[in-house]
């Protein structure tokens, strides 16, 4: 006997609970204020959501999320790029205007920024912590790389 094949009903998604507050033009907002630094909390709170609803998204709108991401990793590299040249030092075109007895007098000229120190020295700290760390570890040995002896002589204890 040949066994029936029964179809499976296809069930129509009930929609349960409350509507998403979630819109298709926070992706944009988003980036925009990742660009700016802008915590979790902080896009969560202008958006005015609390965090949960914002991790949700973030899971249910993969665009959303990666527009999140998008902003954070550009913001980091505009700043990188910014404390590269400082650190290093660079020139960049300008105009210098002025006003003598109601003559403007505009003169191009080039603005020179020398290296800066401090920036070089957190940009190598960063990039290369084993060579540029500030803490300097330092170890004593004994002879042949043993332990350290001490001797105390009797005379320099106090009794």
């Amino acid at each position: 006997m040949a066994k029936k094949r029964v179809k499976a009903k296809a069930v129509a998604k009930r929609n349960v609970g409350r509507p998403t507050d979630y819109k298709p033009e926070y992706v944009e907002q988003v980036f925009k204020l990742c660009l700016l630094r802008a915590t979790d909390k902080e896009i969560a709170d202008l958006l005015g959501v609390n965090e949960a609803t914002l991790n949700r998204w973030k899971i249910s709108h993969p665009e959303f999320c990666e527009s999140m991401s998008a902003g954070r990793e550009k913001a980091d590299a505009d700043i990188a790029k910014s404390l590269y040249w400082r650190a290093r030092g660079y020139s960049h075109p300008e105009v210098h205007v002025s006003n003598y007895q109601g003559q403007i007098t505009m003169t191009p000229l080039v603005k020179h920024y020398p290296p800066d120190t401090a920036a070089a020295s957190l940009w190598l700290r960063n990039r290369q912590s084993a060579r540029w760390r500030d803490k300097v570890d330092h170890e004593l040995y004994g002879k042949d790389g043993g332990p350290l002896r001490v001797v105390l002589d009797k005379t320099d204890a106090k009794l």
